[in-house]
């Protein structure tokens, strides 16, 4: 199937071509892209393009084969359709009237052609007589009239992907000229043509030409009226026919070898088309075969067929209409098959590919067929996976597998015949590269590893070979390359040499493999080559920039990056991502007046590359503002002023530099001229309108302007004037008394022009004669609807005379009042009578007295009194009494009846209120008795409810009610105070009780009061708490001190505990702080301390105005704020530089510097001046400064800079604190070039006596670039004029001269070159000889006195003799005496010198200076050292000192300075200090203008007094003290020092703040308890308190624990004490007190030394147990924590958790004394949980510290060892057992145990023998002879402690005893004292039935047992003085009363250590030391033993033990018993009566 013969698509679409071909498989296939080849033969048979572009466009053809043939398929032409944009601009043409305009239409790419629509000024073009659009859309006006001229652009519209472009406007111009009609006419080969002729004639149409259509065309225009001749044109015009076969040939030709075949082809067209024949795809060419002939018409002729001659023939037709084509198979018959190359036996590595050729030849071409056995695995119709039938017939084997070997068959068949070959394939087993080199990018100088991993047979040995592009790589050449043995090559230090592929190539017998990897060596790219800038001529605003591409490193181009230096700023990034391809950008969007310099660099993955050369500086031209003013704000200021503020446009809109501002303002609303304002100065952003009218608005603007012009106004603001008071009062006030508290005012309004503001009302005022100051004042809002106003002032006194009054106010204040008019209240009844009392009471009668009413309210009349029988209205009398009486006896009373009686006053306004009480008659009047049953409710934070009843009334009714009450302290002995009463409610039975604190507690008691008196008090009531309320008060005495450039230091007096109203826990404070006059940006800060007293303010700006407030907060909410304090931080240096710093070279040595204001945020103070500090860029010198005093100049020129160099130069400002920063960033700029300095260095290192060298170098100040230097030589004579002229290249050092005379004198003059022309010359002499020598040293220098300065001195010397060679220059040095090494000061001294200035000396310093000279030939030796030199004493920068130390204030006055460090630079003889200081009164300012100033000091002074000076003429002094200060005031001081020439700079100011306080005296301290300190003081002597006193601040800590421990206590006055609570027990403590004020903290007073008193200890630190067997543990503990007295010893309480056998023992043991801190318990029972608790004693017990342990071995360790078995050797046993189970872990040891046979506790006798020990001898002597013992083997491991193994057989340690020792002397002395002993039991058994003691024992009953053991007998130092051992198992001990004789028992714990410990006999001796002394140190143990079981009986018989070491016998009885114990080795015998109690 042909395609397409053309195919339009879309850019950027997806195109798919597809080859449809039919044939015999496989079939292959190929793509040509204008006759180029896309791709190779393969199987796909479609060509894909992603994305289409247009280089895509172009004529596509596929080729497709098989082993038949080929054949080629026509082309088809893909066009991409795609519109880009118009490439013209904005263009213009003019045109005259009458003539034809042509105009262009603008060329746009697009495909296909678009299609163009002409539009003027927004209209479509229709095409007219006179407008016509050729086919080129050139749009043509004939005739063109004036209505013609205007906007022209077209609108390209591409029909196949819909895009529309619009192009720039064409400006057509029409000229006036007269109209002429014109007429067309079209002819054909002569011919005239009428039709298709369109658009009036001017185009002609051909639809659907026809080749008859073909012929020359021809039109004439010729104008009407007219003589002009006409003008005619014309085209052949062609018409194209497509290519049509005539004749094709079949589609299968057959023919015989030999013979003649004619192929036939013939075509038709227009052109005549051209026949081209190909064969298998490939054009025939007759000349290569000329066998192949192509005939007259087309056909193909092929003579002598050749079997080759079999395939595919192709004929294509073409012309430019197209191609057409047709195709035959040719087939050369009558040739049977033969395999002309078969295939071979070959052999193939598993893994590779084989070929097995199989060559035929037959015709037809035979078909090949490939066989392994009977399976076929390739034909023209069967193809198996890996075999692949190739078009010569050979079968490709791909990959190759083990399993294909095997015979392979080729069969070649035909129509004639078949043919075979055979070959046999054998496969091995491939050597493989497993891990194969990676393609790698390195970036340069990094390492690189390919690595190459081979698997082979390990019988085969493998070769590596690396290759780089082809070429063997030879490590051995480079140490940066290895290869391992496992292949990997390591290339180091990679660089671009190093990139290429790598090909790994492995070869061995199993096979050769080869793997490659491309390393490419990243680097960063180049710089952009070539960087310009031009100024756009198409934008405004805009520059065009242009590079060429970079090299990129080996890595692709990511992006470039843009960065731009405006007005010589730091480089900023412009554009960050402009696409790599781009070489050129348009930077838009930049400000006028400002200049740009570019620079760019590229962006790869490796990084950004280096910046490429800066483009010229371009600087836009200015351009009026393009913004107003911002942020305009107008605010009146005054009634007749407005203060305009405004901020300047935005710096990118300002266009240039400001000059000024225009403000333009008049009255809102009214048709008047407005007046403008104009400022000069660019920095000034306000403005105070004046002289305006009260209260009427205004309509103001502001614009900026510059040199280029005015920009924009704002838009308008309004504002009004401040209203002003009015200036008349109202009219007509009439002022009558509306009642007796009342009085009526009316008035009218006063006239609106003078109230000069909005009318806010009126105020009526009424006051007392005499009382002006206490006005009655009510406002009353305007009326405006009526013309008479009426108010009224209510809350008068009654019958009272008054002034009244009326004015009318507005905002900013009241006017004036209206004269006052003089009345009176209304007369009104008067209040109740006063003191009503009874007196003279009889049985009938009684006298009633009172006094006048408080509240008369009028003119008193008399009195009314009136009594009646008690609520017997009926019986009431009254008398009317004048206004004189105040008694009155009231009469005619029945005895013994209680009456009423009422009093009350009168005035004409009738009777007052009535005053009563109850009377019996007859009975006085008693004492009332006190309420009871007072209840309490409604309990609020200020309120509570009493209930109560009433008591007694004493026989007359309760005149009032008094409720008292104790608050916050209860106690019966606290105070009463009165809270509340309530009068005349004789009924009450409840009332409220107000005004209570919150959160306080408080208890009430009630009294009644009747006439006689007030009652007892009441009950107290239960103790309540009122509830929680918000703080009532502020903190008071709030202070606000400057602290430092960003702190304030906030004071207040905190809350008194009984004003936080809630929880003090939750008591702190807020502060709350913001500017002052601003209400925003208010900040706060919450203390949750509620004894805090003080806080500083952190991070505010500096040298400002802040306004702080605190209010008290609790849990309830806040209380009220405190009254506003202000403060001033303080003045600091600026913390930035000015902006928009900008720098332009006016000059060869100035520059001209401009700069803009510190932002206002950053000043930190007022501005004085400016510092401009520039220096040399390429230099290391100190940098230079140019001061500008005062802060109204904002540029200068730097003068006498270097030529030609570039500076870098900052600005900062400074205030009297210092400098502030400089600017950032730095702005560079050089100085313009001049002609240059003169050449140095000139030497003539050669010199012949015909010719000479001389070197040189460049100039010192070349003052430019060099371009040229100039040589000049002549002879030195006086008639030579004759000179040698050269001039040389900038690069030139040297020249060489020749042609010269000997032994004569030249003169050389060297110059050189800049573009400002020719510098100075150097000249040199020299003289032609060969007998040169080094200079002779100068003399000696000499310095004369007077050459002597401070800081130079001028040396003076002879020349020594030069050798001939001329002196080319000096070098002169110095050193510092006394010991310093010589410096060069200067190696440039001119040869013609004698003298020389040495500079930069030190003022009064030592020096000694020498000389040298230099020639050609070198250096002379050094002169003598000069005499030594001493500069001179200088005034100047004498030193720089600071004061070092803060200022400290100790009692009244500061110091203002400590240590004199820091000196740097005394430059004479010190003589002395200036110390200057003076109040600073800003503290005090809390409204000033900063304004702009000239004269900084003038300024300052406004603020500051003058300095004060004290000369100090101690040069010595290292502190002064400054009096007759004043106090509370702050002051700022200054030192500096002076000598002999004068004074030196002063140190920067340090302010201090006078008035701490003197510390407290009296300090006494008084251990309280454990715990608590109370001390006291006395306030500081008055005349050192420095003002009030606010408190106290108790500093407290532990004795040498300062730093870790101190603490602090605060109180307030009145406090003059404080208890210290939650000390440590029994530890010393260091207090000191200090007090303070508002000023600060006092010094502390010396530290006073208190001790707290002893307290319970803290429990031990720890508790642990060791060596854990069966039945005892070691057990050990650490001293507590915290001792908190004298440890006097430990209890230790031990118990099974749970009942053992029934029984629960508790054993108690006291351990006297500190040590041991250690215990052997050995009486415990396996297996069982014991609690062990134990606790530290002082004077009393602290807590315990408790732990468990379970006996019995733990989990995992060993099993019992085997039973042991003993032998006796003599003297010595020896134990033996077996091993038993190890556990978990091996054994690591064995113990061994012993007890007494007598069922004694087991303990441990041999620790630590070895693991494989089984065995183990014991000497006897380690044993109490007659004791007979058991023994048990235990293993140990990890885990502990095992099982024990079985007892061993008991033995007994005998030893031969003395006799009285032996059993037969001590059974006699038993029975001698057992008859004695008996009698005493017999007497006191006696005496205890006696006494009827029958009280049984409880078996079940827990039993005491004392122990007291005194090992401090016999002088031997005690270890342990006491121990109470409480026992309660009645059983224990029990079986020692078969003991052996002189063996007594142990006891169940000692004191043996617990690791290690050495073999010791079992018996009771001292567990620290061993017994050595025959005499017993102390006691023997006393036992007890008590067996009920055993012995029977209720009672329990005692137990008599002797040991024999002490022989003594003790004889215990229970129940009421003796103790007798006698001691026959001390003679000495002793009863003990005990009862229970004893235990």
């Amino acid at each position: 199937m042909e395609p397409v013969q053309t195919q339009v698509h879309l850019e950027r679409n997806r195109l798919v071509l597809t080859c449809m071909a039919e044939g015999s498989w496989p079939l292959e296939f190929k793509w040509l892209y204008n006759a180029t080849e896309l791709t190779h033969f393969s199987l796909e048979y479609r060509y894909l393009i992603p994305s289409l572009d247009r280089s895509h466009a172009g004529f596509y053809r596929c080729i497709v084969r098989n082993r038949v043939g080929a054949i080629m398929q026509s082309s088809t032409e893909v066009q991409v359709a795609y519109m880009g944009d118009f490439v013209e601009g904005e263009r213009s043409q003019t045109v005259s009237q009458g003539e034809a305009a042509l105009i262009q239409a603008p060329r746009i790419h697009s495909f296909p052609r678009p299609q163009i629509t002409w539009f003027r000024d927004g209209r479509k073009i229709p095409a007219s007589s006179r407008i016509a659009i050729t086919l080129d859309n050139t749009l043509v006006i004939l005739s063109s009239v004036a209505p013609d001229a205007g906007r022209y652009y077209t609108q390209a519209v591409n029909d196949k992907n819909g895009e529309n472009k619009t192009s720039h406007p064409i400006l057509l111009n029409v000229e006036s000229k007269p109209l002429i009609k014109m007429v067309i006419t079209w002819r054909k080969d002569g011919v005239l043509v009428s039709t298709g002729i369109r658009d009036f004639g001017r185009r002609l149409t051909i639809s659907l030409p026809a080749v008859s259509d073909s012929g020359y065309y021809e039109c004439e225009a010729t104008l009407r009226s007219s003589t002009v001749p006409s003008v005619n044109a014309g085209a052949y015009l062609h018409v194209l026919d497509h290519p049509q076969f005539v004749k094709e040939p079949v589609q299968h030709i057959s023919a015989e070898m030999e013979k003649v075949v004619d192929i036939p082809c013939q075509a038709r067209g227009v052109p005549q088309p051209d026949i081209v024949w190909y064969k298998d795809a490939v054009v025939i060419s007759p000349v290569k075969m000329p066998r192949y002939r192509v005939l007259v018409g087309g056909s193909l002729q092929i003579n002598g067929l050749l079997p080759d001659d079999t395939g595919m023939f192709q004929c294509f037709a073409r012309n430019l209409a197209g191609e057409i084509q047709t195709n035959t198979y040719l087939a050369v018959t009558s040739i049977a098959p033969n395999i002309t190359a078969g295939p071979a036996d070959s052999a193939v590595i598993d893994g590779m590919s084989v070929i097995l050729h199989c060559e035929t030849s037959g015709a037809p071409r035979p078909a090949i067929t490939w066989q392994k056995g009977e399976r076929v695995l390739a034909s023209g119709s069967v193809q198996l996976p890996r075999f692949t039938l190739l078009e010569s017939g050979s079968l490709l084997v791909s990959p190759s597998h083990l399993s294909d070997a095997g015979t392979y068959t080729c069969m070649a068949s035909n129509s004639r015949g078949i043919d075979e070959a055979a070959a046999d394939l054998l496969v091995w087993a491939r050597t493989r590269i497993t891990k194969p080199p990676a393609d790698q990018s390195v970036i340069k100088g990094t390492k690189a590893v390919m690595s190459c991993g081979v698997t082979h047979d390990p019988s085969v040995s493998v070769r590596y070979v690396w290759e780089k592009s082809g070429s063997v790589v030879d490590v051995s050449t480079s140490p940066r390359l290895r290869l391992d043995p496992d292949g990997t090559l390591h290339l180091s230090q990679t660089w671009s040499g190093d990139i290429g592929t790598y090909t790994c190539r492995v070869t061995s017998v199993g096979g050769n493999d080869s793997r490659s990897a491309h390393l490419r060596v990243r680097q960063l790219p180049h710089a952009p080559e070539i960087p310009g800038a031009a100024l756009s001529q198409v934008e405004k605003r805009a520059i065009n920039l242009t590079w060429a591409q970079a090299f990129d490193g080996n890595s692709p181009l990511i992006r470039y990056i843009l960065e731009v230096s405006e007005n010589n700023a730091p480089w900023t990034v412009l554009l960050a991502n402009i696409e790599p391809e781009w070489t050129g950008v348009t930077v838009g969007g930049l400000i006028p007046a400002r200049s740009y310099q570019f620079r760019l660099c590229a962006v790869n993955d490796v990084g950004r590359g280096q910046f490429s050369k800066e483009t010229d500086r371009l600087s836009l031209p200015e351009e009026p503002p393009s913004a107003p003013p911002q942020t305009v704000i107008a605010s009146g200021r005054t009634n007749q002023s407005i203060m305009i503020q405004w901020q300047p446009p935005p710096e990118s809109h300002q266009n240039g530099p400001l000059q000024g501002y225009i403000i333009r303002y008049c009255l809102s609303g009214l048709p008047v001229d407005c007046q403008m304002k104009n400022i000069t100065r660019p920095d000034q952003n306000n403005l105070l309108l004046e002289d305006l009218i009260i209260w009427t608005n205004y309509e103001i603007e502001v614009a900026a302007y510059n040199r280029a012009g005015r920009g924009t106004y704002s838009h308008k603001v309004t504002e009004w004037t401040l209203q002003g008071v009015p200036t008349v009062p109202p009219g007509n006030v009439q002022a009558e008394p509306f009642n007796s508290s009342t009085v009526r005012l009316t008035w009218s309004a006063p006239s609106p022009q003078f109230i000069n503001g909005i009318n806010q009302g009126y105020k009526l005022l009424a006051w007392e004669p005499g009382h002006e100051e206490d006005v009655t004042m009510v406002t009353v809002r305007p009326n405006f609807q009526d013309s008479v106003h009426v108010g009224y002032v209510t809350g008068l006194k009654k019958f009272t005379e008054y002034y009244t009054s009326v004015l009318c106010f507005t905002t900013p204040g009241d006017g004036p009042r209206s004269p006052p008019h003089r009345l009176r209240t209304h007369e009104d009844t008067p209040g109740a009578v006063g003191h009503l009392s009874f007196t003279e009471i009889l049985d009938t009668s009684l006298k009633v007295s009172w006094k006048d009413p408080n509240e008369k309210n009028g003119v008193l009349t008399g009195y009314r009194i009136s009594w009646e029988e008690f609520n017997r209205t009926n019986t009431r009398v009254t008398h009317y009494l004048p206004n004189l009486t105040q008694e009155y006896r009231v009469t005619g009373l029945t005895a013994l009846t209680t009456y009423t009686i009422q009093v009350a006053g009168m005035t004409s306004k009738g009777q007052g209120q009535l005053s009563s009480s109850t009377i019996s008659s007859g009975v006085p009047p008693e004492m009332p008795g006190p309420p009871t049953n007072i209840a309490i409710s409604n309990i609020g934070p200020r309120s509570v409810a009493l209930q109560f009843k009433p008591g007694y009334d004493g026989k007359t009714s309760i005149s009032r009610w008094q409720v008292e009450a104790q608050i916050g302290i209860i106690g019966e002995n606290e105070e009463w105070v009165m809270v509340n009463q309530l009068p005349n409610e004789p009924d009450a039975r409840s009332l409220e009780v107000l005004e209570l604190n919150p959160y306080t507690s408080y208890r009430f008691r009630m009294r009644q009061v009747n006439i006689v008196g007030t009652s007892p008090p009441s009950q107290p009531s239960r103790k309540i708490q009122t509830l929680q309320a918000p703080p009532d008060i502020s903190p008071y005495n709030v202070t606000l001190r400057t602290a430092s450039e960003t702190s304030l230091w906030l004071r207040w007096v905190p809350l008194p505990e009984w004003e936080y109203n809630g929880d003090q826990e939750l008591v702190g404070y807020r502060v709350q702080y913001s500017r002052a006059a601003s209400k925003e940006g208010v900040l706060s800060h919450v203390i949750s301390d509620r004894l805090e007293r003080e806080f500083t303010i952190e991070d505010l700006e500096e040298w400002t105005e802040y306004e702080v407030r605190v209010q008290a907060i609790n849990g309830m909410g806040s209380g009220p704020w405190s009254q506003p304090v202000q403060g001033r931080t303080r003045e600091s240096v600026p913390s930035c530089g000015p902006t928009n710093v900008s720098a332009f070279a006016t000059t060869s040595s100035s520059i001209l510097v401009r700069w803009g204001e510190v932002p206002q945020t950053d000043r930190n103070g007022l501005i004085l001046g400016y510092k401009v500090v520039y220096k040399d860029k390429g230099s290391d010198s100190v940098p230079q400064y140019w001061v500008v005093e005062g802060n109204t100049s904002h540029s200068v020129q730097l003068s006498g800079l270097g030529k030609y160099v570039l500076y870098e130069i900052q600005v900062l400002a400074f205030t009297r604190i210092g400098d502030g920063r400089s600017s950032r960033p730095s702005i560079l700029e050089r100085t313009l070039d001049d002609v240059p300095g003169p050449p140095v260095g000139i030497l003539f290192p050669e010199v012949r006596t015909g010719s000479v060298r001389l070197i040189w170098q460049p100039p010192a100040q070349p003052n430019g670039i060099i371009l040229a230097y100039q040589i000049t030589h002549r002879q030195n004579t006086s008639n030579s004029n004759a000179a040698t002229v050269d001039v040389l290249s900038p690069s030139a050092r040297q020249y060489t001269a020749s042609g010269l005379k000997p032994e004569s004198v030249y003169v050389f003059r060297l110059t050189a070159q800049t573009r400002k022309g020719w510098g100075e010359a150097a000249e040199a002499l020299v003289v032609t000889t060969e007998r040169r020598a080094r200079p002779q040293p100068a003399s000696r220098p000499t310095v004369p006195q007077e050459d002597v300065q401070a800081r130079s001195v001028m040396l003076s010397w002879e020349p020594g003799s030069d050798g001939l060679s001329p002196v080319r220059y000096y070098t002169v040095q110095y050193r510092e005496l006394p010991d310093s090494n010589w410096t060069v000061h200067s190696a440039s001294v001119n040869h013609e010198a004698s003298s020389y200035i040495v500079d930069s000396l030190k003022p009064f310093t030592s020096y000694q200076f020498r000389v040298k000279a230099t020639n050609d030939i070198g250096d002379s030796e050094y002169s003598q050292e000069s005499e030594a030199v001493t500069t001179l004493q200088d005034g100047k920068d004498i030193m720089e000192m600071r004061l070092t130390d803060s200022v400290d204030l100790q009692t009244r006055f500061p110091k203002p300075f400590s240590n004199r460090t820091n000196i740097l630079r005394i430059n004479g003889v010190l003589l002395g200090f200036r110390v200057r200081y003076r109040e600073l009164q800003y503290d005090h300012l809390r409204s000033f203008t900063i304004r702009t100033i000239n004269s900084p000091a003038s300024n300052w002074a406004e603020l500051t007094a003058p300095y004060s000076v004290r000369n100090l003429s101690e040069s010595s002094l290292t502190q002064y003290e400054l009096d007759n200060l004043s106090k509370h005031k702050r002051y700022e001081i200054r030192l500096s020092v002076y000598n002999a020439v004068g004074e030196g700079p002063t140190s920067t100011p340090q302010e201090v703040f006078v008035g701490e306080a003197a510390p407290p005296q009296t300090v006494t301290i008084q251990s309280s308890t454990a715990t608590q300190l109370d001390v006291t003081w006395s306030p500081p002597p008055l005349d050192s308190q420095n003002g009030d006193i606010q408190g106290y601040k108790i500093y407290f800590w532990e004795f040498q624990l300062q730093n870790e421990t101190e603490r602090l206590r605060t109180m307030f006055l009145p406090e003059l004490g404080v208890k210290l609570k939650n000390l440590t027990g029994y530890t010393t403590y260091m207090i000191s007190v200090a007090a303070f004020n508002a000023a600060g903290d006092g010094p502390r007073g010396p530290p006073t030394r208190g001790r707290t008193q002893q307290a319970a200890p803290s429990r031990p630190s720890f508790l642990h147990f060791s060596e854990l067997t069966t039945t005892s543990v070691n057990m050990s503990w650490g001293e507590p924590g915290q001792a908190n007295g004298i440890i006097e010893g430990y209890r230790l309480v031990y118990e099974p958790c749970t009942p053992v056998d029934g029984v629960s023992k508790i054993v108690t043991v006291d351990v006297k004394g500190s040590t041991p801190l250690w215990m052997k318990i050995k009486d415990l029972a396996d297996g069982v949980t014991y609690n062990f608790r134990i606790r530290a004693k002082t004077l009393t017990y602290g807590p315990e510290m408790e732990a468990n342990i379970t006996t019995g071995p733990g989990e995992g360790a060993p099993g019992p060892p085997g039973e042991p078995f003993i032998s006796w050797y003599g003297t010595a046993l020896t134990l033996h057992w077996t091993s038993g189970d190890p556990g978990r872990a091996p054994i690591t040891r064995y113990v061994i145990e012993a007890r007494p046979s007598d069922e004694g506790l087991w303990d441990i006798l041999i620790k630590d023998i070895p693991k494989e020990v089984t065995s183990y001898t014991l000497n006897l002597d380690m044993l109490r002879e007659g004791v007979t013992y058991d023994f048990r083997v235990i293993g140990v491991n990890d885990y502990g402690y095992g099982s024990p193994s079985a007892p061993s057989p008991s033995i007994s340690a005998q030893k031969v005893s003395p006799f009285y020792e032996e059993w037969w002397f001590l059974v006699v002395i038993a029975l001698v004292g057992l008859i004695f002993i008996l009698l005493l039991v017999f007497i006191l058994i006696i005496r205890g039935q006696s006494k009827k003691y029958t009280k049984k024992a409880d078996s079940g009953r827990q039993h005491r047992e004392l122990l007291h053991v005194d090992q401090n007998r016999g002088g031997q130092q005690k270890t342990h003085s006491f121990v109470n051992h409480y026992i309660s198992d009645p059983t224990y001990y029990n079986s020692w009363r078969r003991q052996q004789k002189g063996v007594s028992r142990p006891p169940a714990y000692g004191y043996t250590q617990p690791e290690p410990l050495h073999p010791h006999p079992l018996d009771e001796q001292d567990p620290i030391q061993p017994t050595t002394n025959t005499t017993p140190r102390h006691p023997p143990p006393l036992f007890f033993s008590h067996d009920p079981v055993q012995h029977g009986s209720i009672y329990h018989s005692g137990c008599v033990t002797w040991p024999a070491p002490y022989s003594s016998l003790w004889l215990i009885v229970k129940r009421g018993f003796f103790c007798c114990s006698w001691f026959y080795s001390h003679l000495h015998f002793f009863c003990l009566f005990l009862n229970d109690n004893d235990f």
